[in-house]
Formats: structure tokens, C-alpha cells, sequence
């Protein structure tokens, strides 16, 4: 992750940041839109592991959490998934996202293990607190990945230096109160809001929430280090697949069209 963000900073441009949840509209279309997205313009790519309480997703996402669940797909089977990815694409960052019961079911060491060996270059535990995160921090770490930490609107400084301490990568500003696609987003308060993360924080700073379309994604990209993208691509997904009883060649287009213009805007952001 380190080296993309440096790389990014010498072409004075945000990371894109897109996220997937794994499994949804089904296994195989899901290597399938990573590499997609990674031809649209995706810098990175974050997957989602599917959970039964995603607590901290809003309808679009927990809808596509509950599609992906009904095929049977686990944290195992997503990990695979990403190996799959892997023999095509061995330079994308990839970064899991997800809640920490089914870590806890795996076990941390096996998980970890499996991750490394699969290509993962960082996870982001939404409901694992960097004060309870420990364990898996170093476990990750030992293996070259990277913890990833989310920050919200109301984080103070001090916490926000404790974060930076513990995570790697880039910590992740939730840049709303609320779940994901909540509401509309802010951009005019964004950026004193991401100066201050920056002053307490030597970590790269994404931020994701709200980002809806090519405009709000070169907003965020002129003050953001990266854009993450998520209600806005699941549902496009979903309403591709649905259309066409499946993900098959015109919803990929699809999706790599919606990631091209993203990454038109984010590439134009600071210029």
C-alpha cells in the first residue's frame, strides 16, 4: 500500500479505491469485476467479506451482504476469491473489508495465513476497535499487510494519533454520520475536516461514504489521498445483474464505464 500512495504523490492525484462486496451477484462474476474495475481506472480494490449484521453498511450493502450470503460464500471462500484475482493481477492492492466474527471463527493465525497466501495486502475490521486489535495487528504485520483503521466525523485528535500508531496502509475517514450512502455528502467541510485528520495523522487518508457519482469523486479527490467508492458501484452491480438475470459482458462494461469516469474526475481533481 505504501508504495501506491507514494507513487500517487509524485502525480499529484487521490487513489480510487472502489469496493465490492465478494459474492454478490455470485463467485465467479466477482474476479470478474475486479478486473473490470482495474481496467476502468481502479487503483485499488476493496472487497467485502460477507456478514449476516454489517452493521455499518446501509441498505445497498447489507442487501448485497444478504445475496452474497444465500450462495454460501464465507471470509475462506472470499480469500480464494482473491487468489483467483491474483493469477491474473499481481500488483493491484487488495484490501479486505469486514466485521470480526469471522475472523474469530477462522482464528486469527489461519486467517492471516491464508490471506497472505492468497495476495491480501490489508485488512480493514470494521467493528475491531485498534484498542482490541493487537493480536491481529501484529499477525498482520509479520505478513506484510497492513491494518486498516476507520475514523469518524466526531474522532478526537488524541484517538486519531492512537490510530495512527496502530494502523498502516491509510485510515479510512468516514467522512458522514451514519452508514454507508447515507446521505449526501459535505465536500465544503471535507476538507478542513481532512486537514485535521492530517495534522494528527502521518498516514495516507482515504475517504469513503457518500461519494456518489464523477463529481463527488473529484471533490473528495482534491483533498482526499484516496476516494472510496461503495453503495454507488453495488448498486450499479445489482441492477446490471438483475437486468440480465446475471453479470455477463454488458453489465461489465457497465461497471468499467461508471470506474472510468470516477477516475477521469479524480485524475482532473487537483488540476
Amino acid at each position: 500500500m505504501a508504495s501506491l500512495f507514494e507513487r500517487l504523490k509524485g502525480e499529484n492525484r487521490a487513489a480510487l479505491i472502489p469496493y465490492i462486496t465478494a459474492g454478490d451477484p455470485d463467485a465467479q462474476a466477482t474476479v470478474e469485476l475486479m478486473h473490470a474495475m482495474v481496467e476502468g481506472g481502479a487503483d485499488a480494490i476493496e472487497v467485502g467479506v460477507p456478514f449476516s449484521d454489517p452493521m455499518a453498511d446501509g441498505p445497498v450493502i447489507q442487501a448485497a451482504h444478504e445475496r452474497a450470503l444465500k450462495s454460501g460464500l464465507g471470509l475462506r471462500g472470499v480469500i480464494d476469491l482473491v487468489a483467483e484475482f491474483r493469477q491474473r493481477d499481481s500488483d493491484t492492492p487488495v484490501v479486505l473489508m469486514g466485521y470480526q466474527n469471522p475472523i474469530e471463527a477462522i482464528g486469527v493465525t489461519a486467517f492471516v495465513e491464508k490471506a497472505a497466501a492468497a495476495g491480501v495486502d490489508g485488512v480493514l475490521t470494521v467493528d475491531l476497535p485498534p484498542e482490541e486489535a493487537d493480536e491481529l495487528s501484529a499477525a498482520l504485520g509479520e505478513r506484510g499487510m497492513s491494518p486498516i483503521f476507520l475514523l469518524a466525523p466526531t474522532t478526537s485528535a488524541a484517538r486519531t494519533r492512537e490510530v495512527a500508531t496502530k494502523g498502516s496502509g491509510f485510515v479510512y475517514y468516514v467522512s458522514l454520520k451514519g452508514v454507508t450512502g447515507a446521505a449526501n455528502l459535505d465536500t465544503d467541510a471535507l476538507a478542513s475536516q481532512v486537514e485535521g485528520v492530517r495534522e494528527a495523522c502521518a498516514l495516507p487518508v482515504g475517504v469513503g461514504f457518500g461519494i456518489r457519482d464523477a463529481e463527488t469523486a473529484g471533490q473528495v479527490g482534491r483533498v482526499a489521498d484516496a476516494v472510496i467508492v461503495g453503495s454507488a458501484i453495488v448498486r450499479l452491480i445489482h441492477e446490471q445483474a438483475s437486468a440480465a438475470g446475471g453479470m455477463n459482458a454488458q453489465g461489465l462494461e457497465a461497471v468499467r464505464g461508471f470506474l472510468a469516469e470516477l477516475r477521469s474526475a479524480v485524475e482532473t481533481a487537483r488540476h
